[in-house]
């Protein structure tokens, strides 16, 4: 037995009694950051801004998605590959310009 870790005997264990650390175990990071109060607060409620390129590809997403959508319709109803492409151009104009203008009130 080591620091009260591991068998007191090998024997009858079919191990050699060897004990070893994990050294894949992480442990959970405990820093802090001081509150203008003067208390501790962990650095995980500190609030953080959003990365700005996440919402913007969120945003190219859904409008590919739309595009798809589309033209597996257009598909569907036997439309020629040069007219999809045109139609697709087009839908990807318009809901790119739909989606850069702020929402009005």
């Amino acid at each position: 037995m080591y620091n009260g870790i591991g068998l007191q005997t090998a024997r009858g264990s079919g191990t050699n009694g060897y004990t070893h650390s994990n050294k894949f175990f992480v442990k959970p990071k405990t820093n802090t950051a001081l509150t203008g109060n003067g208390g501790e607060q962990s650095i995980a409620d500190v609030s953080r801004k959003p990365n700005k390129d996440i919402p913007e590809h969120d945003r190219k997403r859904q409008i590919e998605l739309k595009l798809v959508v589309l033209e597996d319709k257009l598909v569907d109803q036997g439309y020629t590959g040069e007219e999809i492409a045109e139609k697709l151009n087009e839908a990807r104009r318009t809901l790119e310009a739909s989606e850069n203008q702020p929402p009005q009130q």
